[in-house]
């Protein structure tokens, strides 16, 4: 079939230029006047509402309730946790003036609402009755962020937080395992992405966090892109601020903190993982349109109003649309295409006749020929299909990119020869993270859950070793 719209970079000539085609020639987004931020246009901010919709039910479901915070922190409020300042140190935006006069204490455009919290909690927590707290906001964040990259890294962007309060570190230590299952579910059974979870290393742990819980993904270049994340803070927060309650013994006590977030970043990863030269493609179950019926031969009788029957019909069962604009099919064909819409219905004079449509699905191009009677259960099979096939084909490109090194020169030939996912050995020095991350602009991933070993020693340093790390380069 002749392409008929622009072209985008091929992914093989040039990935970055690739990705940044599709974010903008299917109208996910837009640059603004203002430098590092996006303008998410109404298609992918209808992904990121399905994103936050699977979410949301999620959270709830498992007791949280949503609120939200102001937006700016008190300069003296956010001094308050000596490390958690330090890490955001670079990043914050500070207000010094509100309209012509000078403040007398600059405020912080929040890059995270911790400190936030931790105010609330000290205002509202006072017994173990008033325990657990089970928090979550849906917002935008700002962190002056030197190079930015749409959806991926931007000075604002849109995420939720969750910020819990609990009696006793085994509560806190569960929520945070919990969220982090969450976010893994989210991810592959929702964006059809499969991840890897573990733990971060100190150096690469949230500021403040006693640990850090991740899921990685892989995208297609080979790179990792941390998809979110969840913060066991144990009682290092509620110290600080002085956030205590009157437990069931009678004692005075200091509470338990999690949080845990992710962003639109996820959006970018649904681009990397599942996209081809073709542009964007989506997973159903985030597709805004799942189905776009294109009439052809629109201008022949009855072709319109049996294509609008169809639309009806399929509706029961998936978010569905129709083109009735003058372009022709094949324009419309490859415009469709480059948004990803997961399953294209053709209908003509011909298929009208043999009362049929004809389906083609996003993923592998294939056509069938359905009989319109039930149609809707056809289309609804397929879905599901494309659904399992995007997280099957994903596992599988994930999973022949995972290699493994027990010495030194083998991690050396294969992080500079094979883009992917590294297993190995570490002694739990911060000197052997430096030393890769010097020498191959590389980072730990995260910590292997299941305290797996495929050697004796560090791959860095020979020294004994008990963690087994994913060693890889990120964006």
């Amino acid at each position: 079939m002749e392409k008929r719209v622009e072209a985008i970079t091929s992914r093989n000539e040039d990935f970055a230029k690739w990705y940044t085609d599709i974010v903008r020639k299917a109208d996910l987004a837009d640059y603004s006047s203002v430098k590092g931020c996006m303008i998410i246009r109404p298609y992918g901010y209808a992904i990121w509402e399905l994103i936050k919709s699977a979410l949301d039910s999620r959270f709830k479901e498992t007791g949280h309730e949503n609120l939200y915070m102001p937006m700016f922190i008190p300069e003296e409020l956010l001094q308050k946790e000596k490390d958690h300042v330090l890490g955001f140190a670079p990043e914050v935006a500070w207000i010094t003036h509100g309209g012509n006069e000078k403040l007398t204490e600059r405020l912080c455009v929040r890059p995270t609402s911790e400190v936030l919290f931790c105010e609330h909690y000290k205002n509202i927590i006072q017994s173990w009755r008033d325990l657990p707290k089970l928090y979550n906001q849906w917002c935008s964040v700002v962190r002056w962020e030197k190079t930015t990259r749409p959806f991926l890294r931007t000075t604002e962007f849109l995420w939720q937080e969750g910020h819990t309060a609990h009696a006793s570190y085994a509560e806190a230590n569960e929520e945070t395992l919990r969220m982090l299952n969450i976010y893994a579910d989210t991810l592959e059974n929702v964006l059809a992405i499969p991840v890897i979870k573990g733990r971060k290393t100190d150096r690469e742990k949230f500021a403040g966090a006693e640990s850090t819980y991740t899921v990685e993904a892989m995208m297609q270049d080979g790179k990792a892109l941390q998809s979110a994340t969840s913060h066991n803070f144990s009682n290092s927060f509620a110290k600080a601020f002085d956030i205590t309650f009157t437990n069931k013994e009678n004692e005075l006590s200091h509470v338990y903190q999690t949080s845990w977030g992710a962003s639109t970043r996820l959006i970018g990863g649904i681009i990397m993982v599942h996209g081809d030269d073709n542009g964007l493609c989506l997973p159903p179950q985030v597709a805004p349109i799942q189905t776009i019926i294109i009439p052809i031969a629109q201008h022949k009788a009855g072709v319109l109003e049996k294509a609008e029957v169809l639309r009806k019909q399929i509706s029961l069962t998936a978010r569905t649309s129709i083109d009735i604009s003058d372009k022709q099919p094949g324009w419309k064909f490859s415009e469709y295409e480059m948004k990803g819409v997961p399953l294209r219905v053709e209908i003509g004079p011909k298929d009208i006749e043999a009362n049929q449509a004809v389906l083609v699905r996003r993923d592998t191009g294939e056509k069938t020929v359905a009989p319109l009677n039930g149609i809707e259960k056809n289309v609804s099979e397929l879905l599901e299909d494309i659904q399992k096939n995007l997280f099957l084909t994903a596992k599988k490109a994930m999973d022949k990119r995972i290699y493994e090194a027990v010495d030194f020169d083998t991690f050396t030939q294969i992080i500079n020869e094979k883009p992917g996912f590294l297993r190995a050995m570490w002694c739990g020095r911060e000197n052997c993270e430096i030393t890769v991350k010097e020498k191959f602009a590389a980072t730990s991933r995260l910590i292997d859950l299941n305290g797996e070993k495929i050697s004796e020693n560090c791959v860095v340093c020979g020294r004994a070793a008990e963690k087994l790390v994913y060693w890889g380069k990120s964006y």
